[in-house]
């Protein structure tokens, strides 16, 4: 199972708000936004500081893709 962060930049581009902005807002790491970039794991305190930066969900940021199909 793979994860996909497609989500988050879209909804970023709908908040007109850039990565270094949710890097500051949420006061997450370059090292963790580089891995979102990358749609590579990051922790659960990184997703919960972006939900609650940008006030909405997990399921409006992430996205598991079976990689068996």
């Amino acid at each position: 199972m793979a994860v996909c962060y497609q989500k988050l930049w879209h909804l970023l581009l709908d908040m007109r708000m850039k990565k270094k902005e949710l890097e500051a807002k949420a006061q997450i790491s370059n090292y963790a936004m580089r891995k979102l970039a990358k749609d590579e794991d990051v922790s659960t305190e990184v997703l919960g500081k972006i939900c609650k930066a940008l006030n909405c969900s997990l399921d409006d940021i992430v996205e598991f893709i079976d990689e068996d199909k």
